[in-house]
């Protein structure tokens, strides 16, 4: 018997009727289509559905208060507590399904950084979701590595495993459970994969800054010069899309950690939202689905199998997963200095805030900890259009610490390393949702790219009367009327009370944070009288 089906004997998952450990990409992709698992598209990448759940589902995670963890962790709506007890049931209960299963499991690392990354091991019943681990995570480099493997965390993997909440104590049949002292994770109920990246993320932002490492729901690149840009965003506001430049190589599309010597990627590819993906907006993400990757819940010809990226029949959130080194410019390994530029990208369904603003540090700050965008249709459970939202740190569904830990932390790195932040809306412009329409991206990369190269800095810039951030009065390759976001509404009037209705949800979201700095305070949008 071999040293990893030992360790999981000692898991307590036995009887299983087979396990394949370590697939190649090839075999799972084989394996998958003869079991049914998916089809194969005309470019090559696995076509798979994920039944009900398209997104994610916020509502069903859960963190063990256990001893080990249970003082460090911001408690609450987000991160909401589940006993040893009913962790032990659900566990017991994954033990047993397992029985008789066909189990697929993958080692891998979260980390590219030598000194902070994490060993994990995905066991899964589905083979699909074994090729997710080993092309969204950082594969090891060698068979000696694979061989040697012991996995820091493990993840259990039981999709088609329901929870009943009545005897299993979940909100539905839904489970993403983390247990920080035992180093486990329990996913059931879903088959998004999504589901499997983002507990893998929660572990990182508990554990990065006990090292005085800033983890960061960000993407990233560095130009030409080495100067590294972050790219902070929620889901959809356009972090892969904008950090996948042609004139810059790419380090990561999501996650990324911040220490002494500059950032890191945590992973080894990227999950990128699909719905409306074009070749000719977007050639890098287009050109990189192919073998290897994993389209989720696109449709298809089903005798061409050529997918049709503009249609929203299962969900707005299409998904498609491929490793970094499909994209033509990645930097591997995704490490780089420390970022010259951080961008805060919002899309802001509202439509009254600037296609780009600078930020000075106390309004960064003020920033940083509000997170506001809107989650768009498709991104969670129950969201059918965008929606006004704040998520503290850009990521606050994956952040077990208190907000003002990170807050802190960024606001040192920045202070360090004099980064210049921008905030960028790719949202709407002209009017709200339904009214106006989505910023074109070819705009905003003309905006970005002036950031980064340093145009903007020669540019004047204005107070916006009501959220106070700078706005260039010019900007290279983009209209001058574009900038000012009120000069896009036909109706003045509307705007202005569009701009106070959502200043006021920005205090209003802020009131929890009562003991910050008063300069940080003073960065607060204003209601005009």
């Amino acid at each position: 018997m071999s040293n990893k089906n030992q360790q999981l004997i000692e898991l307590g998952l036995k009887n299983w009727n087979s396990i394949s450990w370590d697939l190649s990409s090839p075999q799972l992709v084989e394996i998958a289509l003869s079991r049914g698992e998916g089809k194969l598209a005309s470019n090559g990448a696995l076509l798979v559905t994920t039944g009900s759940r398209t997104g994610r589902s916020p509502k069903d995670r859960f963190i063990v208060e256990e001893p080990s963890s249970k003082d460090n962790i911001a408690w609450g709506k987000i991160n909401v507590p589940m006993s040893e007890e009913k962790f032990d049931h659900l566990f017991n209960k994954i033990q047993s399904y397992f029985q008789k299963k066909d189990l697929f499991a993958q080692d891998v690392y979260v980390g590219q950084h030598p000194q902070y990354r994490k060993r994990v091991r995905v066991v899964s019943e589905l083979a699909w979701a074994a090729l997710f681990a080993r092309t969204l995570f950082v594969r090891p480099s060698n068979l000696e590595e694979v061989a040697n493997h012991q996995p820091d965390f493990t993840i259990l993997h039981a999709p088609m495993l329901h929870a009943d909440p009545a005897l299993d104590g979940t909100n539905s049949e839904v489970f993403v459970v983390i247990h920080l002292g035992r180093k486990l994770v329990l996913i059931g109920g879903t088959q998004y994969g999504g589901e499997i990246k983002k507990s893998i993320f929660s572990i990182m932002n508990y554990l990065l800054p006990l090292q005085g490492v800033f983890p960061m729901h960000c993407s990233a690149n560095v130009g030409k010069d080495g100067d590294t840009a972050l790219f902070f965003g929620l889901s959809g506001t356009g972090k892969t899309s904008l950090s996948a430049d042609p004139e810059r190589r790419l380090i990561g599309d999501d996650e990324h950690g911040w220490g002494d010597d500059g950032i890191f990627n945590f992973e080894g590819g990227c999950y990128a939202k699909t719905i409306r993906l074009s070749a000719e907006k977007e050639p890098q993400i287009y050109n990189a689905i192919r073998f290897g990757s994993i389209a989720e819940n696109v449709i298809f010809d089903d005798y061409t199998r050529v997918i049709d990226y503009d249609s929203d029949e299962i969900t707005e959130n299409t998904r498609a997963t491929y490793p970094v080194e499909h994209i033509d410019n990645v930097l591997i390994p995704g490490i780089g200095g420390h970022p010259r530029n951080i961008m805060f990208l919002a899309a802001d369904a509202f439509g009254v805030l600037p296609p780009i603003a600078k930020l000075t540090p106390e309004m960064a700050m003020y920033h940083f900890m509000s997170g506001f965008t809107s989650k768009l249709a498709g991104t969670e459970a129950g969201i059918t259009e965008p929606e006004a939202t704040f998520s503290e740190c850009f990521g606050a569904p994956f952040m077990p610490l208190p907000a003002t830990r990170y807050a802190e932390l960024l606001g040192q790195k920045m202070e360090k390393h004099h980064s210049d932040v921008w905030l960028v809306n790719t949202g709407w412009s002209g009017g709200p949702y339904g009214v106006g329409e989505r910023m074109d991206i070819r705009l905003t990369r003309a905006m970005i790219k002036a950031a980064l190269n340093g145009q903007l800095r020669e540019v004047e810039f204005e107070p916006h009367p009501i959220f106070k951030v700078l706005v260039p009065k010019s900007c290279p390759e983009v209209p001058s009327e574009v900038l000012n976001p009120r000069n896009t509404w036909e109706d003045k009037s509307a705007y202005d009370r569009k701009a106070a209705e959502l200043a006021k949800l920005f205090q209003k979201n802020f009131e929890k944070f009562s003991d910050v700095p008063a300069a940080i305070k003073e960065a607060e949008p204003v209601i005009p009288s």
